[in-house]
């Protein structure tokens, strides 16, 4: 939460999707960038939630299959604003 109020203070759209709406996507198991359609920065998290490192890809596939996890995610997102914490 340290990094997003940073993100929000530069203008960034955050969403949130709750669990109960997700069940049916089908999401990559790390959280990822995707800049342009064309670069993704993958990251791997320990299991106490510190970074362990980056990874990145152009792979096409790969890219394709982030980018419609991303838009299934998004159409279902709750703004930050509205998002009950």
């Amino acid at each position: 939460m340290t990094v997003l109020r940073h993100n929000l203070a530069a203008g960034e759209q955050v969403r949130w999707v709750p669990r109960r709406l997700a069940s049916d996507l089908m999401l990559p198991c790390n959280d990822f960038w995707l800049f342009d359609d064309q670069l993704a920065r993958i990251h791997h998290f320990a299991g106490d939630g510190s970074l362990m490192g980056d990874e990145f890809s152009s792979e096409p596939d790969i890219l394709k299959l982030f980018a419609a996890a991303f838009e299934g995610a998004w159409e279902r997102a709750i703004s930050h604003e509205e998002f009950p914490v």
